[in-house]
């Protein structure tokens, strides 16, 4: 079930293979239990996947900004709060145990965040590649914000980021300039995640 673990052995390895992932795809992941046998494991993965064409990859940039899966560095770091991201839900603030960031987190709460994780839609021509650093949000001649990751989706047809805005220029349709590696460019603030929002493919 999507979301759910559970312990495994397989010819003898002990694993934990999780129906997870970081694509927005149907995915699942393997975690090795017994490190010095990672070489049998891939070993014994690659042959039985061989018949159906399995063969190693990488996750999809593409797809990832598609989803709104967050990259730790580019997208969110040890200064960002779940606040800022919208993970509100995820944070329970009366549960009895203490935990470290609790008095800090019921600050931001209270007090309210001054910017706000956002998706973007950049109006240019089609992006030849993904971004490799945060390019400046500008209103006015003032920074905003950052675009943390970019990149132009065939699906959509449309170049599509996620980033980080202050929360007086948050709200969907709001307009703002992007200073990317190719000049300056038209951006508005649009719903993420950008395609099947309801995770239905990964949860399927």
């Amino acid at each position: 079930r999507y979301f759910r673990l559970r312990e495994f052995t397989l010819d003898g390895i002990p694993l934990v293979i999780s129906r997870t992932g970081w694509s927005s795809e149907k995915g699942y992941e393997v975690f090795l239990r017994d490190g010095s046998r990672g070489s049998e494991l891939w070993d014994r993965l690659m042959e039985a996947g061989q018949p159906l064409g399995l063969f190693p990859g990488h996750t999809s940039t593409i797809r990832r900004i598609e989803g709104a899966m967050l990259s730790y560095v580019a997208d969110m770091d040890l200064g960002t709060n779940p606040y800022e991201l919208g993970f509100d839900r995820l944070v329970n603030l009366d549960m009895p145990a203490d935990f470290i960031g609790k008095v800090a987190l019921r600050r931001i709460c209270e007090e309210g965040v001054t910017r706000r994780h956002v998706g973007l839609e950049l109006h240019s021509a089609p992006l030849a590649s993904p971004n490799d650093q945060h390019w400046p949000l500008m209103v006015a001649g003032e920074k905003v914000g950052h675009i943390s990751s970019a990149v132009y989706s065939p699906r959509l047809e449309r170049n599509i980021a996620l980033g980080m805005i202050a929360i007086g220029h948050a709200e969907l349709g709001s307009k703002a300039e992007a200073v990317t590696s190719a000049g300056t460019v038209p951006v508005t603030v649009v719903e993420k995640p950008f395609f099947d929002p309801k995770k239905a493919i990964a949860a399927g």
